[in-house]
């Protein structure tokens, strides 16, 4: 892979890598090993393993100054790990912070694909990118491939980023003005956390770029239930959706996307419910339905389909196209 900056122009900038770690006491060495060196700050948040996670890391970070070890007395998630090393990377006063998990899954070898364009000022957040790379997929374990071309169509639909195809992935960076405007105590702290911090970014209108990046896939067990998956994002995710809706087309703006809504949404309804009573009602007497009672469901659920689909279209065109951030000096 080439890039344009080498690694004493990446060393430059004031970047930090973040490393939430749980049970990782067989990974995490390789992975702390395997940072470059123009990572200035690694903040590993050990978020109450019950292995020997945070001594390990305690021991490397006297071997390493760049190394910071937080540690929570009781497990967050994900997600809660994150917001922790947010925090500590913004105290830091990092330019740039990316996300490493500590199972080695993510290869540091990637890491100039993301942040070139965040230091060059033509993305605000970077995310890897699994599904480009097709040696890649066809590695990775069939059922977590169709779980997440699924779960990335519908995260998509809920946060906005249509021009995403892996919006799931965990591998991403961020430049941190975008980061301190994020409302960080509303990110969700367990797996539903890269949604929620996209969801929060399309409300802030930043850019987000998909970088091609293949995954490592070695012989770890993932530890997201796929019942906790099945059960919980739908309705996480219908939530996200309509309060992006909400909050993108009424509260912040009123356009013809509003429009569009208020008048589909109530043609749609009141086709099919009337429609369907109507239906009911005639069968039940056996009786042919007036030719007016059947064409007036029949307008409005093709003209609330018609109002949608031109509501989707516009939503679709809306994803942020300029970023809010300058080229890095």
């Amino acid at each position: 892979m080439i890039h344009p900056f080498s690694p004493s122009d990446f060393k430059r900038h004031r970047i930090a890598a973040i490393i939430p770690a749980y049970r990782a006491e067989r990974d995490i060495l390789a992975v702390l090993k395997g940072l470059p060196k123009y990572i200035r700050h690694v903040i590993v948040v050990e978020d109450a393993s019950p292995d020997s996670t945070a001594d390990l890391v305690a021991a490397a970070a006297k071997r390493d100054r760049r190394i910071r070890l937080i540690r929570h007395p009781m497990n967050k998630g994900v997600g809660g790990a994150m917001i922790s090393g947010f925090r500590k990377a913004l105290e830091l006063r990092a330019q740039i912070v990316v996300k490493l998990d500590s199972d080695n899954q993510m290869d540091p070898g990637y890491l100039p694909a993301l942040l070139t364009p965040l230091i060059e000022g033509r993305a605000d957040y970077t995310k890897g990118n699994r599904f480009r790379d097709f040696a890649s997929l066809r590695r990775m374990p069939l059922l977590r491939r169709i779980g997440n071309l699924g779960l990335s169509f519908l995260t998509k639909a809920a946060t906005g980023y249509w021009n995403l195809f892996d919006p799931t992935n965990g591998f991403f960076a961020v430049r941190t003005e975008v980061l301190a405007q994020l409302p960080l105590e509303r990110i969700d702290n367990r797996y539903y956390f890269e949604t929620s911090m996209l969801a929060n970014l399309y409300l802030q209108n930043a850019l987000v770029l998909d970088v091609p990046i293949p995954a490592r896939y070695g012989n770890e067990t993932s530890s997201l239930s796929i019942q906790r998956t099945l059960f919980e994002f739908p309705f996480k995710l219908m939530r996200t959706f309509v309060q992006r809706i909400f909050l993108k087309y009424f509260l912040y703006d009123f356009s013809m996307m509003s429009v569009y809504l208020l008048a589909g949404i109530p043609l749609l309804l009141f086709g099919l419910i009337f429609g369907t009573l109507k239906w009911v009602q005639y069968a039940s007497i056996n009786i042919p339905a007036p030719t007016g009672t059947v064409m007036l469901p029949t307008l409005s659920v093709i003209l609330g389909i018609q109002f949608l689909l031109s509501a989707i279209d516009i939503d679709m065109n809306a994803v942020p196209k300029e970023p809010l951030t300058q080229a890095l000096v």
